[in-house]
């Protein structure tokens, strides 16, 4: 069962697609989002989740107070997923659910600036796949912007293009949180 664990839905329970997702525990979600708060990138910023699975990560975000939030996949039981949880936690306002290929979405200009990018690919996506999206949104965030990249502890670390920095990586079991922001932005 996942649920969403802070904010203004805490506590809710979210559909999950039947299969072809690993939804992030709650417990990694929980400490994940202690960090992005810490950061400030949270409360009132714009949120892009990438292959969004059953949207928890994005739907943490809004219930924890994004002001807009895209959740965005191609798997049609994935985005059924979204929808229903969207529309259950009442956010369709704050949350809109994209059908399309993370790689092709992560290619266009948005209407404005993305503040969080939250990247959770299937384990066997390959790294020059994830490094071709990583490009995509680097030109698509604002100044003070986060990107998180969440893998497993046997994939090696994501190849930054050359507009973003790691500046942190957090470990929680098999899964592995990679932090970057704009180069030079420290």
């Amino acid at each position: 069962m996942t649920r969403i664990v802070a904010g203004t839905v805490g506590g809710r329970v979210l559909a999950v697609p039947r299969a072809g997702t690993r939804p992030t525990s709650e417990r990694v979600r929980e400490a994940l989002f202690s960090r992005l708060e810490h950061l400030d990138v949270v409360d009132g910023m714009r949120v892009l989740d990438l292959y969004a699975g059953s949207g928890a990560l994005g739907i943490e975000a809004a219930s924890r107070g994004a002001q807009q939030v895209t959740l965005v996949d191609s798997a049609r039981d994935a985005v059924d997923a979204c929808r229903r949880n969207v529309a259950a936690l009442g956010l369709a306002d704050r949350v809109q659910v994209v059908a399309e290929k993370a790689e092709r979405f992560a290619q266009r200009a948005p209407l404005a600036p993305w503040d969080l990018v939250l990247v959770d690919p299937p384990y066997d996506l390959t790294e020059p796949d994830l490094a071709d999206v990583l490009t995509g949104v680097a030109s698509s965030l604002s100044a003070h912007a986060v990107v998180v990249v969440e893998r497993s502890s046997r994939t090696p670390e994501p190849t930054w293009p050359d507009a973003l920095e790691r500046f942190d990586r957090r470990a929680y079991g098999d899964t592995v949180m990679w932090f970057a922001e704009l180069a030079g932005a420290r």
